[in-house]
């Protein structure tokens, strides 16, 4: 983040004000996920606090790694009460919350967290599908890449529209991002006590060319249509039909990035004989048309690679 801030700079010319980014800590020794060490300074006062996220793996105790992290906690209250403006990045989010920034404030973070954010702090509004989410003063983004999205968002505040476009062009960074739901993996989401609906959902999974019938579905179960309709909302807080529909727009997705397929065709792949129908449906789950979600996914997709990233204002 702090190389696109220096771009912007660049890019918005020698007599635009620029940004001074250090990186402090309460402590006097910091190594980041993977192990490299960073050069910190005090906790002093500044316009931004940026807080990024920390390791979080499967079947961490996260209770005990927010308690190693209270002295972060200490610095980033103190902060807010002297009004400085707070953002996290990805579960950084979770910090806050143990600061007690997300009460009664709309929030998000990585989608593949979201539900614990809003088990663990109940009087926050979590926005999983959001990027980045703004509320009074307080700024919570999705997982680390959102960090560009943020700092796109307070380029385009600082400088103007023109230069964040600028930047994120010369930076081969998408500009117009407004959603994580179309990088949400079901699969890769947490689903204890949900037997029945896994069943379900299976079964769903393995047809999804095949027209949707309820009644076929409960006989299938030995259950009636209420039964397995009620039984899977209890478990999942939606209807089978949600999820196949859901399912569909997956596998949609990926054949539209891996595949030259036409859209109808995509569209029949997945269940749908009416293209139009089968269009609508995918850009009320992930905010674009098939044809223009595959020109971006497709184009980013083709020139991916590795790198490095930095940690800013810890």
């Amino acid at each position: 983040m702090p190389d696109l801030l220096t771009m912007a700079g660049h890019v918005a010319g020698p007599d635009a004000p620029g940004y001074r980014v250090s990186v402090v800590s309460p402590r006097r020794r910091v190594t980041a996920s993977g192990g490299a060490s960073l050069d910190v300074r005090p906790v002093r006062e500044v316009d931004v606090l940026v807080v990024p996220g920390f390791e979080l793996r499967a079947g961490a105790d996260l209770d005990a790694l927010l308690g190693r992290l209270t002295p972060e906690t200490a610095a980033i209250r103190a902060q807010a009460a002297a009004g400085t403006a707070i953002v996290s990045l990805c579960i950084g989010a979770f910090l806050l919350a143990e600061a007690g920034l997300l009460d009664r404030r709309r929030a998000t973070t990585s989608w593949l967290h979201a539900g614990e954010l809003a088990r663990r702090c109940p009087e926050a509004e979590v926005q999983p599908e959001h990027l980045v989410v703004t509320d009074t003063g307080v700024t919570t983004t999705a997982a680390f890449s959102a960090m560009y999205d943020f700092a796109l968002d307070l380029i385009r505040r600082q400088h103007g529209a023109g230069v964040a476009r600028a930047t994120a062009r010369v930076a081969l960074l998408e500009d117009a991002r407004a959603s994580q739901t179309p990088y949400v993996d079901p699969r890769l989401l947490p689903q204890p006590g949900r037997e029945f609906s896994q069943r379900v959902m299976r079964l769903l999974d393995q047809n999804l060319a095949e027209r949707y019938d309820l009644a076929a579905l409960a006989d299938a179960f030995q259950v009636s249509t209420r039964t397995l309709l009620r039984r899977f909302a209890e478990e999942t807080g939606h209807s089978p039909l949600v999820h196949l529909q859901a399912a569909r727009v997956r596998r949609a997705r990926h054949l539209l990035e891996s595949t030259d397929h036409t859209v109808a065709a995509v569209a029949a792949a997945v269940g749908y004989q009416d293209p139009g129908t089968f269009a609508a449906l995918f850009a009320r789950h992930t905010g674009h048309r098939p044809s223009a979600y595959r020109t971006a996914f497709r184009r980013s997709r083709a020139g991916t690679g590795t790198g490095t990233g930095t940690a800013c204002a810890r």
